[in-house]
Parts: C-alpha cells; structure tokens; sequence
C-alpha cells in the first residue's frame, strides 16, 4: 500500500508501530533519530511520516518544520507522536507543521484512522496535482 516513515527512539513503540503498518499492508521505514529521518525522508520520500516528538538530539518538532521547509519532503503528511499528551504539544505541533497528532501509549484503531486520513488526503492532492507530490 503506502510506504510510511517511523521516527521513534523507543524501541518497544518501534516494534509495535511497525507491527501495525505492516499487519495494513504499509512499508516501513525506520529511524532512531531525526537527523536519520531527514535523511530517510529526503532519500526515500515515503507516503507519510510518524514523528515521535521527544528524541535524542533533534526533536521531532524542530524535524518536522524542517521538512515542511523542503520542497521536496513539504508535501508528506506527518503524525506527531507523544507520551506527553498535553494540549500546548498539540498546538506545537500544529506549528510545526504536523498534520495529525497521536498521544501514546498508542490505540490501534486511532492510529489507523489518522494513517488512512492522511493517506487518502495525500492520495487525492497527488491526483489533483501530480507534481506536487512525492512519488
């Protein structure tokens, strides 16, 4: 189905959001890190991005903003993950530039429902404008 980009330093959340994806038919990607997953975003352009929001070193708020300043990477919807649910690291991710936001611990069928949101949103800009998006 769509390839998607797990950004997410916990190693137990890595395999139970992996776990999710594939059991939905998705590719996944994975990075320990945001500088890794800048990479992997820019080299792989996946169909959407899980973005935990605390990491080592990088954020991934800061990440995120830098990949919506990317021509190349603006146009992949993002997942703001976080332990922290609080309203203020709702409204900061917004800012950022994520287009939807999951607090953990995670509940399948929400994450479901934002992956093919988002998947589905991506999916008809794309057929609107194929330029505008990744391939």
């Amino acid at each position: 189905m769509a390839s998607v980009l797990v950004v997410e330093d916990n190693p137990a959340n890595m395999k139970l959001i992996t776990l999710l994806l594939t059991k939905a038919d998705h590719t996944v990607l994975s990075a320990v890190d945001a500088e890794t997953g800048l990479i992997l975003a820019r080299a792989e352009r996946p169909d959407l991005i899980l973005m935990d929001i605390q990491l080592p070193g990088m954020d991934g708020l800061a990440a995120t903003a830098l990949l919506k300043k990317d021509p190349t990477t603006a146009a992949i919807p993002v997942i703001a993950l976080t332990a922290m649910a609080m309203k203020e690291d709702q409204v900061k991710s917004e800012i950022a530039g994520c287009d939807a936001y999951i607090a953990k611990p995670l509940r399948h069928q929400e994450m479901y429902a934002a992956v093919d949101t988002l998947l589905a949103k991506a999916e008809l800009r794309s057929e609107a404008d194929p330029v505008a998006q990744p391939t």
